[in-house]
């Protein structure tokens, strides 16, 4: 078995049919999973979201440009990472594809090792994606298991206040913060209170509905 079967999927998205069967078939071998899709059109209808994935997605095509799909699928919260292809780009479309946050631009002709270098480093950048939104989700179910008082206490904690400062703050006693930061800790797996700071700000739990 090839070593990088199961290396992600790749979704094709080029209206020229003979670049398209050569593509998907040279990739395919190489062990990843493709969609070949003749328009952008027909990807928005069919696709179904998977990852770790990557958009090999053509600039230039008839019934919706590479830019126009791009935005569409930032409307619809798709962060599946795009790579353009392109035979011939306007250097405005290539810094737009950029700045709304593809990670290649491939001219074709392209080398073959080019290419898989797109694509291994995209999909590498999905599954970092991946692992980002499901500890995410983790920390917020974590957050929410606080009772409202932990949950006031986390807040204190993650300001920067002390045991002591917290106690007037909420108008109690020093061994009662202990107990409820111990808690806090626990329900919120950190072994310290950098851990529980940086949980908190990476999971923008600071805007969390419960913060409020």
């Amino acid at each position: 078995m090839n070593s990088m079967t199961k290396a992600g999927h790749i979704y094709l998205i080029d209206d020229d049919e003979s670049m398209r069967v050569s593509l998907s078939r040279m990739l395919r071998e190489l062990g990843y999973l493709v969609e070949d899709y003749s328009s952008a059109a027909t990807f928005l209808q069919k696709s179904i979201p998977i990852a770790p994935a990557v958009i090999l997605l053509d600039m230039q095509m008839p019934d919706m440009t590479g830019l126009d799909l791009q935005e569409k699928l930032l409307s619809l919260g798709r962060k599946t990472p795009i790579v353009f292809v392109s035979g011939q780009s306007h250097p405005h479309q290539i810094v737009q594809g950029l700045k709304k946050g593809a990670l290649d631009f491939l001219f074709k002709p392209f080398n073959l090792e080019e290419l898989l270098k797109a694509v291994a480093d995209a999909i590498a950048f999905d599954g970092r994606q991946l692992k980002r939104v499901s500890m995410d989700v983790e920390t917020t179910r974590e957050y929410e298991s606080l009772t409202p008082r932990e949950r006031e206490v986390c807040i204190w904690l993650v300001k920067g206040l002390l045991n002591k400062d917290i106690a007037v703050k909420l108008g109690t006693t020093d061994a009662t913060i202990k107990v409820h930061k111990a808690r806090v800790m626990d329900k919120m797996h950190a072994d310290s209170v950098q851990v529980l700071v940086k949980k908190f700000l990476e999971s923008d739990l600071e805007h969390h509905p419960l913060s409020s």
